[in-house]
C-alpha cells in the first residue's frame, strides 16, 4: 500500500515532515552545526504542534469551506445536471473532530440525491475513474445512487477521471456532448474553492453545490482548540494539500 502512495504526499503529513527535520537536526549536530541543528528540531517541532492544535485547522481549513455558502437542496439554483465529484474526505464523517458514525456521517451520493429529488436538475454527471481494481468510481456511486431511488436514466458515467482536473476535462465533454449547459457541482466544502476554479476555468457554467462543512467544532464535545488533538492532525494533511493544489493548479493555468 505505501508504495501506492506518492512520495511527495508522504510530507504532507506533518509528523512526516516533523520527523524529517529532527533527523536533518541530529546530523547537523553530529557535523557539529549545532545551531543549525536547533533550528531544524526547533522548525519540526512547532510545526508538527501548529497542526495539532484545532485552532489550526479550524482557521485554515474553514477558510476553505467557508469561501462558499451551504444551502440546503430545495435552495440551489436549477441546473442542467448535477455533476458528482469521486472522492472521500475523512471518512465521510460529518465532524472531523468527533469519532466516525455511520448514522450520522456526510456523503456526496447522499447530497447528489437531495438535488435531484429536490428538482435541481433531471440529470446527474458522475465523473471519477478507478483508482484500484477495474470498478470505477462513478460505477460505484451510481450503484448507491440507484439504491437511493434515482432512476438509472438519469445517471451519466463518467469513467476515466483520476484527479480534479480531468474531472472538468471530462465532466466538460461530455456536457458539451449532451448539449447540457448548467451544472450544480457536488464536492465536499473543503474541495470546492478548488473544483469550481478548474471547472470554470475550463469554460464550464457551474455552481457550487457542496457537501456541509464538516470543519467546526463539535456541540456535544468539550474540545478546546487550543490544546493539541490527534483527530487535527490527522486532518492536517487534506488541508494542506488542498492549499498546494490551488497553487499547484493556479501555477499550471488550470484554476
Amino acid at each position: 500500500m505505501l508504495s501506492q502512495i506518492p512520495f511527495s504526499n508522504l510530507f504532507l503529513y506533518p509528523p512526516s515532515l516533523g520527523l524529517l527535520l529532527l533527523v536533518l537536526a541530529v546530523l547537523f549536530a553530529l557535523w557539529s552545526h549545532k545551531r543549525t541543528a536547533v533550528l531544524f528540531s526547533l522548525l519540526g517541532l512547532s510545526w508538527m504542534l501548529l497542526w495539532s492544535l484545532p485552532i489550526t485547522s479550524l482557521y485554515f481549513g474553514g477558510k476553505l469551506e467557508r469561501h462558499y455558502a451551504y444551502v440546503e437542496a430545495a435552495r440551489a439554483p436549477r441546473a442542467d445536471v448535477i455533476v458528482v465529484l469521486g472522492g472521500n474526505t475523512q471518512a465521510n464523517r460529518a465532524n472531523w473532530f468527533e469519532p466516525y458514525n455511520r448514522a450520522t456521517a456526510l456523503d456526496r451520493i447522499d447530497r447528489a440525491a437531495a438535488l435531484y429529488f429536490a428538482g435541481r436538475a433531471p440529470k446527474i454527471l458522475l465523473s471519477g475513474g478507478a483508482l484500484e481494481g477495474k470498478i470505477s468510481e462513478a460505477a460505484i456511486m451510481a450503484k448507491s445512487l440507484r439504491q437511493r431511488g434515482v432512476p438509472e436514466a438519469a445517471l451519466i458515467l463518467e469513467n476515466d477521471s483520476r484527479h480534479t482536473y480531468e474531472n472538468a476535462q471530462f465532466s466538460d465533454r461530455v456536457m458539451q456532448r449532451m448539449q447540457l449547459k448548467r451544472a450544480l457541482l457536488v464536492t465536499s466544502a473543503l474541495h470546492m474553492p478548488r473544483a469550481l476554479a478548474t471547472f470554470i476555468k475550463r469554460g464550464v457554467d457551474a455552481s457550487p453545490a457542496s457537501s456541509a462543512p464538516q470543519i467546526t467544532l463539535p456541540e456535544d464535545e468539550d474540545l478546546n482548540p487550543w490544546l493539541p488533538q490527534i483527530r487535527s492532525l490527522e486532518a492536517s494533511r487534506t488541508i494542506i494539500k488542498e492549499y498546494l493544489g490551488l497553487l499547484g493548479y493556479w501555477l499550471r493555468g488550470w484554476a
